[in-house]
């Protein structure tokens, strides 16, 4: 039975991996921050199923701002692989907190790098690498090769964990392999994510507990795909002969206008839009009621207008290719909003 680590356990990305390789029979180890409240809703299943009774699933405290307390997981625990998907992974929310950001986005996969080179150097480890390191882009459609342009300090600290892990695996012969994962949400998507804001935002407008949603800026283009379809390009990336880095994209971009449009005609709603940049406001065809507004807070200091994967490489070397389409995805987090309010977290998603 294989052992794997998984940081950020309790997250979107966490949640679904920890699903995948525990059907793939792995004995699944999670590090989660000790807080008086804690967020685990999206593992709950796990930790109260026959998974933990088996202790196939097994959860620690553990932080990536703690070296110590990291070398002492790794060795008791001795996985097979370590899978980096810790972090504070909110662009807009780095510029507030550029200091926390980096020293956990940057430094910690220095600090889990370390560990594996002084515990285990044969741990398999993937890190958990962002498009946003493309920023204001230098091509399209953004490849393993396109040059790197951050905009944020999350993408100037992910662009640090990215060359890091690249210099251990040289320096070291480590199998370190970063995914380069562009845009992936699903119904558990943060609802501070612009995805999920928008279709949390249309359940609230149909049960009457909110008005209208109040976006940035919604010309924006990425290429979204379903998290729970990328975890599988994860795993798949640490069972190959040899690490390499990988894009893991549809190869297809929409902007979260068309997102707002797909997610309000999902429920009989006809959106049609006035005015134009702060001004311009979205409509129901039908009753002239405001149901967009955009807000120049919700707008970032520097933007990223365009982002398009070329996911050739990894369709071709790993045999990969996402499952679920744009609408599809829209239409999951959609209905799991309005029908599921108080639980959102079902294994099916």
């Amino acid at each position: 039975m294989k052992k794997a680590i998984i940081t950020g356990i309790t997250g979107q990305d966490g949640s679904y991996l920890a699903e995948f390789l525990l059907d793939k029979g792995y004995e699944v180890h999670g590090i989660i921050r000790r807080s008086s409240s804690q967020n685990t809703q999206r593992i709950d299943h796990l930790s109260t199923g026959k998974f933990a009774e088996e202790e196939k699933f097994v959860l620690h405290f553990g932080d990536l701002s703690d070296s110590n307390n990291l070398n002492k997981l790794i060795y008791h625990i001795e996985p097979d692989e370590i899978y980096n998907l810790g972090a504070q992974s909110h662009v807009k929310i780095s510029f507030d907190v550029p200091e926390f950001t980096s020293d956990v986005n940057a430094i910690g996969t220095l600090r889990l790098l370390e560990s594996i080179k002084e515990v285990n150097p044969n741990i398999r480890f993937y890190q958990a690498s962002s498009s946003e390191l493309f920023g204001k882009v230098k091509e399209t459609p953004q490849s393993e090769n396109t040059p790197f342009n951050p905009r944020s300090p999350y993408a100037v600290a992910k662009l640090y964990a990215y060359w890091i892990t690249v210099n251990y695996r040289d320096a070291y012969e480590l199998f370190a392999t970063n995914g380069i994962l562009f845009n992936h949400e699903s119904p558990r998507r943060g609802k501070t994510f612009v995805t999920r804001k928008i279709t949390t935002g249309i359940s609230n407008i149909i049960k009457g507990r909110q008005d209208k949603i109040i976006l940035g800026n919604i010309d924006a283009k990425r290429d979204w795909g379903f998290a729970g379809d990328y975890v599988e390009a994860m795993w798949l990336m640490l069972q190959q002969d040899s690490p390499d880095d990988y894009v893991v994209a549809t190869g297809e971009t929409h902007t979260v206008r068309e997102f707002c449009e797909l997610a309000f005609e999902h429920v009989g709603i006809d959106l049609v839009w006035d005015g134009e940049g702060e001004n311009e406001k979205g409509f129901d065809s039908a009753t002239g009621k405001e149901l967009i507004s955009i807000s120049s807070q919700f707008f970032r200091p520097t933007e990223v207008d365009l982002l398009l994967g070329d996911a050739t490489k990894t369709q071709q070397k790993l045999n990969w290719k996402p499952k679920v389409s744009f609408k599809e995805l829209i239409h999951m987090m959609v209905d799991s909003d309005l029908n599921n309010y108080n639980n959102l977290y079902r294994k099916e998603y």
